[in-house]
């Protein structure tokens, strides 16, 4: 509640700001009348405005309560191995470029690496406000075409990746109780670069929600009990989402369709050869600098999305 009262009062600094900025371009305008440089004044102010617009248009079309909190972000590579492994390293690598453009903190909570290359698993922390809000737009399968780095032949490859999106919920997360006769918990050695900074004790810690299938794991504190309590947290917030899942008969639009890993399911495709070209299925929108894309410029996307999602709502309650 205390976040959501202080973006509220953000947002209401912000309109009284542009509504100023308003007046501002109305005086540079009166006296562009008389002098012509006033006139560029106020165009420069106006098209300042006009971004600043944009970006709160944007911002309004937050309407789940959850948008104004951090994200939990994991990453699962589909089928094929190493190709598909790299793949999901590449989609981190996006995602922690885009965060940093936006003044995000990343931090990784866990990451198991691939046997040759990639990752075969990876969550994510994304801190700032409404990083689930943007984030969201992001679920699903996204698929690469491109000629294997990995293919001695140099044939064209295509590989599959999922993106999980969840919200981190500190207010309401203290409503779930976990019962540890349901739950199953490993430990193990945590990863490292080797040498002196090898964790030598098994800190990392993996839990499994017998009921539910869901598995949380963290090895990013040099802590177990650090680590048990960060996965304490990630799995009651996935147990929240499940349960407003259940509560309001909409799982997908909560979680997204739990869909394959695979052909058919993909909300994006990013293609390398034999033309460049980022496509997102959803909305249509195509975007030929892939280079960009893949250095974390992927707002055109979520844009695109959120603006689609907000008809859609409207549409549905007819108004």
């Amino acid at each position: 509640m205390a976040r959501r009262c202080s973006a509220l009062q953000d947002l209401i600094r912000e309109v009284e700001g542009l509504d100023a900025r308003c007046e501002e371009a109305a005086v540079f305008y009166e006296l562009g009348q008389e002098e012509e440089e006033y006139l560029e004044e106020a165009e420069k102010t106006l098209e300042s405005l006009g971004r600043e617009l944009d970006r709160l248009e944007l911002r309004l079309l937050f309407r789940d309560k959850y948008d104004a909190a951090n994200a939990i972000v994991s990453l699962h590579p589909g089928a094929g191995g190493t190709e598909s492994q790299d793949w999901a390293e590449m989609l981190l690598r996006m995602y922690t470029r885009w965060a940093e453009r936006r003044g995000f903190e990343a931090e990784v909570l866990d990451y198991l690496p691939g046997e040759e290359a990639g990752l075969k698993s990876v969550t994510l922390l994304v801190k700032g406000e409404y990083a689930y809000g943007y984030l969201k737009t992001e679920k699903g399968v996204h698929r690469l075409v491109r000629i294997s780095p990995f293919d001695a032949s140099g044939r064209r490859h295509t590989s599959f990746a999922a993106v999980d999106v969840i919200p981190e919920v500190d207010e309401e997360i203290d409503d779930i109780t976990l019962d540890y006769s349901e739950i199953k918990v490993d430990t193990y050695r945590s990863g490292g670069a080797g040498g002196q900074h090898v964790n030598k004790t098994d800190s990392a810690v993996r839990m499994t929600h017998l009921p539910t299938g869901i598995v949380v794991q963290c090895q990013n504190e040099r802590s177990q009990i650090a680590n048990r309590m960060a996965c304490e947290k990630i799995l009651k917030a996935k147990l929240l989402e499940l349960k407003r899942a259940e509560k309001e008969k909409e799982l997908d639009s909560l979680r997204g369709e739990q869909q394959e890993i695979g052909w058919g399911s993909q909300v994006r495709s990013y293609v390398f050869h034999p033309y460049s070209l980022v496509k997102d299925h959803r909305t249509g929108v195509e975007v030929g600098n892939v280079q960009g894309v893949m250095d974390g410029e992927i707002d055109v996307f979520i844009d695109a999305c959120l603006r689609m999602e907000a008809a859609r709502n409207m549409n549905k309650n007819g108004s």
